[in-house]
């Protein structure tokens, strides 16, 4: 039992990460701002002139984070234990899956098998009803892309097998 209360992550752990994340996010945005252009041309701000401005804003306040994360006193302060992170991984992981998924086989197939375990796992619904409506979802994201607003999105070798494309 002691070892469990002793297995969380504390708030500073998280202040501290999340700092840097938001700051390398900063950084990734003034990095590609500055790829685009920073500086003035002849009819105004080049395209990159903003968003580096917004980039470094960004890492600013990051850094402003990571500074109070470690000089506030965070003592005793649990952010996540193992007993509340069993619903966070239970949530995350699928969408984790799901990018994979969409990686490999294309949106549609992910989106089917997403949409269709989430509701068997998680919502306890018979297969054949989460099949059917994983099934349905996918189709009317279909119609809506594809068809309606012509904006085709990610597929994969089975909507090609089926010569969706």
């Amino acid at each position: 039992m002691a070892d469990d209360s002793k297995r969380h992550l504390s708030r500073r752990t998280m202040e501290i990460g999340t700092a840097i994340a938001t700051a390398a996010a900063g950084g990734a945005v003034c990095y590609g701002a500055a790829e685009i252009g920073t500086g003035w041309t002849e009819t105004g701000p080049a395209p990159g002139y903003f968003p580096f401005y917004i980039g470094l804003l960004i890492i600013l306040g990051s850094l402003a984070n990571l500074i109070r994360a470690f000089v506030k006193d965070w003592s005793g302060e649990i952010f996540l234990d193992s007993e509340r992170a069993r619903p966070v991984l239970a949530f995350g992981l699928p969408l984790v899956g799901f990018m994979v998924g969409a990686l490999l086989l294309g949106l549609y197939v992910a989106t089917l098998l997403y949409v269709s375990t989430a509701m068997i796992w998680q919502g306890r619904y018979r297969w054949w009803v989460a099949i059917l409506t994983g099934a349905a979802v996918t189709a009317a994201f279909y119609c809506v892309f594809e068809i309606a607003f012509q904006v085709p999105l990610l597929k994969g070798p089975i909507e090609g097998w089926l010569g969706i494309y």
